[in-house]
């Protein structure tokens, strides 16, 4: 197989390439770019090459975020439209990292970071394969508790959709969810609206 080959192979197989992608095949990350001059990649954003016309649909740019953070989380608003608990269309990826770990530099797409810590950054993630890579996102319940925990960043409103959305489409259960509200330290404030659920 010849370098174009392999990269292309890969990028039919994956959806995406990474500069590491193609070092882990034995071709310098260099020519990624020589096959996009040329036409035969696309390049969405900086450090992402795909093939002509790939499309991933509503989640591409959830993708490209997780591609570019790895030791992220989507969390919030990005989580709650994952899990189709919110009517909110955020133009920006809400995503969690680790409170001592180095901000992301990425121009594309657009990053809201929250900066999580200790049970609140590594309870309920879940891992969701989808053609061009792996998403990481919060569960339903542990995103609600979440919501509540960054009200007054995202609005009680979102909250509570989210809480009554996640309630009558069966997403979690009240165990679940009041689990989630310990772990993020929100049992005082989640009670009476979970008490007016049940």
């Amino acid at each position: 197989m010849t370098k174009r080959e392999k990269i292309l192979a890969i990028a039919k197989e994956k959806g995406l390439v990474r500069p590491r992608d193609a070092e882990a095949a034995g071709i310098s990350a260099v020519y990624l770019n020589k096959l996009h001059a040329a036409g035969l990649l696309e390049r969405p954003s900086r450090g992402i090459y795909v093939l002509p016309g790939t499309d991933f649909g509503e989640n591409q740019t959830l993708l490209e975020a997780c591609s570019r953070v790895p030791g992220g989380t989507l969390c919030l608003l990005s989580a709650l439209r994952f899990h189709e608990l919110t009517t909110q269309a955020p133009y920006e990826v809400w995503m969690a990292i680790a409170e001592k770990a180095r901000r992301p530099r990425v121009d594309y797409p657009p990053l809201r970071v929250v900066r999580f810590s200790g049970a609140a950054l590594a309870h309920d993630v879940q891992e969701h394969p989808l053609r061009g890579g792996t998403l990481r996102v919060y569960a339903p319940a542990k995103t609600v508790a979440d919501c509540f925990k960054y009200r007054h960043k995202i609005g009680l409103d979102v909250a509570l959709e989210a809480l009554r959305d996640c309630w009558s489409q069966k997403k979690a259960t009240s165990d679940q969810l009041w689990q989630a509200a310990k772990v993020c330290r929100m049992q005082n404030i989640m009670q009476p609206y979970m008490e007016a659920l049940v």
